[in-house]
């Protein structure tokens, strides 16, 4: 099916989103147990993590670590946001400085300054949306950041959601005083956060069985293996370990003195969605197929490309004494295999 389809529903009865693009899973979110990214707590911090950089914070669903702070001392009580998902075992990573995200407008109580996004280009629309960021933080405090799905929406729809952020905001400072844990606001759960990240020119499907109707349980299948094919004949293992995430890339049946690199291609092509649908962070260590030195930097400028395109947070670090590529991508996803049995 060509186009573009948002299809809201559940997985094994937690709520899910899935984006299908021409036919093809492109992203999906399933919620878990686990405290959801962006939510805020008062937390009271505690012992500080010599070493380390950061130290633990108390909050009502644990412990959770926070880096790069100074001037704190235990017993205080502080706001933070959850980042992303704690590996087993491990703290909640979470950070003070907030955002209070929206479609259409993220204020920033920390940062201020009224922004726009880069990929509004239009000279005309840009003073437009300028007036309303100052019409809409005129007295209040902190930042606002206003997104690109802005250039066009109504200015109705973006001073209503520059007001609800900015209460928001207003309202989660007033409580950061107390001598208690508590949890302030909810992290947005799967449906709400395709609404608010995901295209808004698209194809709507909520009704029951909106999955089914689509085929995304047999997509979400193929998520559980560990293959995946790779165009020409190429294919390519993922398979998470307790240190880290290792890719294996194959040729498959191509014997041409190219194919290595066809392969690696491939891989760089196709590897960002991969991670993405399968909910994997962490260390990345790609084992590639065999290619000579002077073939790296085409794979690498193919990655880059790709990874630009990809919405989860991704370092490229760069080749091993091996000949392995390493990446460090952000935990702000569940592993699927961790939340669908």
């Amino acid at each position: 099916m060509k186009g573009r389809v948002i299809a809201l529903d559940s997985l094994d009865g937690r709520e899910a989103a899935a984006l299908i693009e021409d036919g093809r899973l492109s992203d999906l979110l399933i919620d878990s147990d686990l405290p959801r990214p962006g939510t805020i707590y008062r937390a009271i911090v505690e012992r500080p993590m010599k070493g380390q950089g950061g130290l633990f914070v108390r909050t009502p669903d644990g412990a959770g670590f926070l880096r790069q702070v100074k001037g704190l001392s235990p017993g205080q009580p502080i706001l933070v946001q959850v980042t992303g998902y704690a590996e087993p075992g491990k703290a909640i990573p979470v950070t003070a400085r907030i955002l209070f995200k929206s479609r259409f407008a993220i204020v920033t109580p920390g940062a201020p300054g009224l922004n726009l996004s880069r990929a509004i280009r239009d000279d005309d629309r840009r003073d437009q949306l300028t007036l309303l960021a100052k019409a809409g933080m005129d007295g209040r405090a902190g930042g606002l950041i206003l997104r690109s799905s802005c250039e066009t929406a109504s200015e109705d729809d973006i001073s209503h959601d520059i007001a609800l952020m900015a209460d928001l905001a207003e309202a989660v400072a007033a409580d950061a005083d107390g001598t208690e844990a508590e949890k302030l606001t909810e992290g947005e759960g799967p449906h709400d956060l395709a609404w608010r990240d995901w295209p808004t020119e698209a194809l709507w499907s909520d009704q029951e069985g909106a999955f089914a109707e689509h085929g995304v349980p047999e997509m979400v299948d193929a998520l559980r293996r560990a293959d995946v094919g790779l165009t020409g004949g190429a294919s390519m293992a993922i398979e998470p370990t307790r240190a880290l995430i290792a890719v294996d890339v194959n040729t498959g049946a191509d014997a041409s003195p190219a194919a290595g690199l066809k392969a690696n291609l491939a891989c760089a092509r196709e590897l960002p969605r991969q991670l993405r649908l399968r909910g994997l962070g962490g260390q990345v260590v790609l084992d590639l197929a065999p290619m000579p030195k002077k073939d790296r930097r085409s794979f690498e400028t193919a990655l880059r490309s790709a990874m630009r395109k990809d919405p989860v947070e991704t370092t490229l670090v760069g080749w091993t004494p091996l000949g392995h590529y390493e990446m460090q991508r952000k935990r702000d996803r569940i592993p699927v295999a961790q939340v669908l049995r």
